[in-house]
């Protein structure tokens, strides 16, 4: 599992690993020390202590040794543990010197000061598209080359981001350590309360240039444009139909294979939608969230709601 490598290159030490340096570019060699490292057979990260890497392993297992007494979400080093509490106490110890934004982790902080200089040094030669970091334009192959390197030990899913599993596994154990404080309503990632946040505010600062509709989330305006530029870039490799959106294409997909992924915990039913499947919960718990501000009939599916205001219309 590891590898001890001698090498003639320049190497500087950043964080725990080792980060190899043009010798081109004239960058004086300041660690000249560190000739040897250690590689990892499975991701190819260095570095310079041979115990750095046998933590580094941890990563690659299952193995968990150091759990959170709030949420019990486990960790291979110690050192993520102490990070991860702060998403509990809401400590964001580090700050942005130009907008005063405020980060619960260093190397977040990093990034997002990327956003003020607009850097991005390193490009896809596929289709062009540029990162601030390589490790973002690493991630950013897989969607070419269709790789997955990391797996659900629940339901085997796979994934070629770690921190997509990593919030996938919050399913498996019904995480949710992100709550809104207008409603209480709890969340398995952060950026999805703070989408929520503007269901209460109804703030929209996203504008279409062509029609001036106005969004919550930029996703969704990216997903509008498309409307305007007729652009579906994903398509069914089965029949050929083509999607604006990926999702799209995903729950398309299950016409061909069958696949009902969700299933109703009170009957069992099965469906290859997870909206279908919330719509079927109501008739279980007779929820009618939809009103006719007419008459104030209530209904459990919006399209019900529209279809009966022609009552009143006609």
């Amino acid at each position: 599992m590891e590898t001890c490598i001698k090498t003639n290159e320049t190497h500087l030490i950043s964080d725990l690993s080792v980060k190899t340096v043009d010798n081109d570019k004239n960058i004086e060699n300041v660690m000249d020390k560190y000739k040897e490292y250690f590689e990892c057979d499975i991701c190819g990260d260095k570095f310079f202590k041979k115990l750095l890497l046998k933590n580094h392993l941890l990563s690659h297992s299952m193995e968990r040794p150091y759990t959170c007494d709030i949420c019990g979400k486990g960790f291979s080093q110690k050192g993520n543990l102490n990070k991860h509490y702060r998403i509990h106490t809401d400590e964001k110890p580090f700050s942005c010197d130009v907008c005063n934004k405020v980060f619960s982790h260093k190397s977040n902080l990093n990034v997002h000061l990327q956003t003020h200089t607009n850097v991005k040094a390193f490009s896809c030669d596929v289709c062009g598209k540029g990162f601030s970091q390589k490790s973002k334009l690493n991630v950013h192959y897989r969607i070419h080359t269709n790789e997955k390197p990391f797996s659900c030990h629940v339901c085997y899913k796979t994934f070629s981001d770690k921190c997509n599993l990593n919030m996938h596994l919050r399913i498996h154990i019904d995480a949710k350590p992100f709550s809104c404080d207008v409603c209480g309503k709890g969340f398995s990632r952060g950026c999805d309360l703070t989408r929520h946040y503007h269901i209460h505010t109804d703030e929209k600062p996203f504008s279409c240039d062509v029609c001036y509709k106005t969004f919550s989330e930029k996703f969704n305006l990216n997903v509008h444009v498309r409307t305007h530029t007729n652009e579906k870039p994903f398509s069914c490799d089965v029949c050929g139909k083509g999607f604006s959106r990926r999702n799209d294409l995903t729950r398309h997909r299950r016409i061909h294979t069958d696949e009902k992924p969700f299933s109703c915990h009170v009957c069992y039913k099965t469906f290859s939608d997870k909206g279908n499947l919330t719509v079927h919960l109501r008739t279980h718990t007779k929820e009618k969230p939809f009103s006719c501000d007419v008459c104030g009939k209530g209904f459990s599916r919006k399209r019900d709601l529209t279809r009966h205001y022609r009552i009143h219309t006609n």
